[in-house]
């Protein structure tokens, strides 16, 4: 099976893409939306403890928040190392391959869980003083 490389053009431009760096910013702008999806969690943890072992999911937001933000480390790191790898580079096109699928992977599974996250509900109780207002008679 024969394989085939050859530059993506772009309308607008008159060079070619490069691809190693379409692959770089990808990795960055995916780094950025887990950076902020990290600082969420860690927000809906910091809530879940306030709360204390009270709270009727306690336990349960507490392990999912956490195995969100451990998976989410995991996908960071797995997008470093692509952001540093050459695409160009055939020899290593396999590899990040496989590291693409598998941050991809985690991904979605981060996605599910915050799914369950968020139907669990992180309610910061007391949050809102109780305001007393009087009727004028």
């Amino acid at each position: 099976m024969a394989s085939y490389s050859f530059p993506l053009y772009s309308p607008y431009m008159d060079n070619p893409i490069n691809i190693n760096h379409y692959a770089t910013k990808k990795s960055v702008a995916e780094s950025m939306l887990d950076v902020a999806l990290f600082m969420a969690n860690v927000t809906q943890l910091k809530a879940v403890l306030e709360q204390g072992p009270s709270f009727q999911y306690y336990a349960t937001l507490t392990a999912l928040i956490s195995i969100s933000l451990f998976f989410q480390v995991v996908i960071g790191i797995l997008l470093i190392i692509m952001a540093r790898m050459n695409l160009n580079n055939v020899s290593k096109q396999l590899r990040l391959n496989v590291l693409n699928n598998t941050a991809t992977a985690l991904i979605f599974i981060t996605v599910i869980l915050n799914i369950f996250i968020t139907a669990f509900g992180v309610q910061k109780t007391g949050l809102y003083p109780t305001r007393n207002f009087r009727r004028p008679y």
